[in-house]
C-alpha cells in the first residue's frame, strides 16, 4: 500500500478506536480508494509503552477493508477477552500504538515445518479448536518453528503443545502487510 492509502486506515483505525473508548457514537467511513475496497482478513493491535492492550481480528470479511478495520479496531480496543478487566482507558489514547496487519488468503499445508518463519504466520484448527500468531510474534519471541507452533497450540486453540505433529490438525499460513504509526 502506498502512504496516502497507510494513512487513510490508520486514520480510520484511530478515530474508531477514540470513539469506542470515550464511548461516543461509531464514527462513520467511506472512500472511493481502490486499495481499501477488497475484502480481506485484518487484525489490529494495539499497545501501549509496547505493551499488548488489544488484538482481534478475522481472516476473512464480507465488508470492504476500511470497514473491517474500523470493526476489528474497536473490538481490539473493547472486546479482547484478555483485558476485560483492563479496557484502554482515555488517558491511554494519546500514548496508544496501532499495528494493522492486512492479511493474505490462507493456504493449507501439508508439511507443518513447511513455513517461513517471520514471513509467515499460522492458524492451527482441529474441530473447534482454533488458534492463530501472526508472522510478527516469531520475531518478538524468538521461537524455533517447532516453538512458534507448539506455543500456538497450546496457548491459543486450547490443545496439547505437541498437537501440530497430528495428522487430523490443519495447519494454514498467510502473509501480512504491517501497517502501524510512526511515533
Amino acid at each position: 500500500m502506498d502512504e496516502q492509502t497507510k494513512k487513510i486506515i490508520l486514520d480510520i483505525a484511530r478515530k474508531s478506536i477514540e470513539a469506542a473508548v470515550k464511548q461516543k457514537p461509531r464514527p462513520t467511513f467511506s472512500t472511493d480508494h481502490a486499495n481499501l475496497q477488497g475484502r480481506q482478513g485484518v487484525f489490529v493491535t494495539l499497545k501501549t509503552c509496547g505493551q499488548l492492550r488489544g488484538c482481534i481480528g478475522r481472516f476473512v470479511s464480507d465488508m470492504p477493508l476500511y470497514q473491517s478495520v474500523s470493526e476489528m479496531a474497536i473490538s481490539s480496543a473493547t472486546e479482547d477477552p484478555r483485558f476485560e478487566f483492563n479496557r484502554i482507558k482515555p488517558s491511554e489514547l494519546n500514548h496508544l500504538e496501532i499495528e494493522i496487519s492486512v492479511l493474505s488468503p490462507l493456504k493449507l499445508i501439508d508439511n507443518p515445518l513447511d513455513f517461513e518463519l517471520g514471513k509467515q504466520g499460522v492458524f492451527i484448527k482441529k474441530g473447534l479448536h482454533v488458534g492463530c500468531f501472526l508472522p510478527q510474534v516469531a520475531t518478538e519471541t524468538g521461537w524455533s518453528k517447532e516453538e512458534f507452533l507448539s506455543h500456538c497450540c497450546a496457548s491459543k486453540a486450547g490443545l496439547p503443545a505437541n498437537a501440530w505433529k497430528q495428522k487430523d490438525v490443519e495447519i494454514y499460513t498467510f502473509t501480512t502487510e504491517i501497517i502501524e504509526e510512526k511515533k
